[in-house]
């Protein structure tokens, strides 16, 4: 109850001096209980460690007592920015704006300021710092590790959906290059630009 990082199991047996199975054992058997008598907290193993967490149903009540009400969420920009991060990870934030089609800059520093994201060195090639989620991230979250992550297929469009979108572009461009050589580039300008 007292530490700010999940505890790990070896650091548990070396405290409890007893053998790291034998603590990991009591701490299944714990949460179980805990689970099974609906206590208002849970015992989960996260981000590699053990930590109490408010049970589901009693979080309402315990925000409002520790919060009073108030909560600092992330923007849709920044969960989009850490969707980036997590999926990619380790990347560089010109990487991260290129994926997201803008410059991500401030929400970068957000992130990193709130312990979601970290530096975790430098792209050989260009020398860009890159960054990584952590194990704050993998905590808030309720993750054991990155694998645990859902698989983003369900998310994306469909093939058929990605290349009609495609085609009609590559339609469009042609149109636009037809237009140009017909009416010698000026005329052709200004009719795609009154379109």
């Amino acid at each position: 109850m007292v530490v700010d990082e999940p505890a790990t199991e070896a650091h548990l047996a070396a405290v409890l001096e007893c053998p790291r199975a034998e603590v990991a054992a009591a701490l299944r058997e714990l949460a179980a209980e805990y689970t099974a008598q609906g206590r208002g907290f849970d015992l989960r193993l996260v981000a590699g460690g053990w930590r109490f967490y408010t049970r589901a149903d009693c979080a309402p009540v315990v925000d409002r007592f520790v919060l009073d009400g108030q909560q600092a969420r992330l923007t849709q920009a920044a969960l989009e920015t850490l969707a980036v991060v997590a999926y990619r990870q380790p990347v560089s934030r010109s990487r991260v704006s290129a994926v997201r089609g803008v410059n991500c800059d401030g929400v970068m520093r957000t992130l990193v300021q709130r312990g979601l994201v970290e530096e975790t060195g430098s792209e050989p090639e260009t020398g860009a710092i890159l960054y990584r989620t952590t194990n704050y991230f993998l905590e808030r979250m309720g993750l054991r590790g990155l694998e645990e992550l859902p698989e983003l297929a369900p998310f994306l469009p469909e093939v058929d959906d990605v290349e009609a979108e495609s085609l009609e572009g590559t339609m469009i461009a042609e149109a636009v290059a037809a237009a140009r050589a017909a009416g010698g580039g000026d005329e052709g300008d200004r009719a795609v630009s009154d379109c």
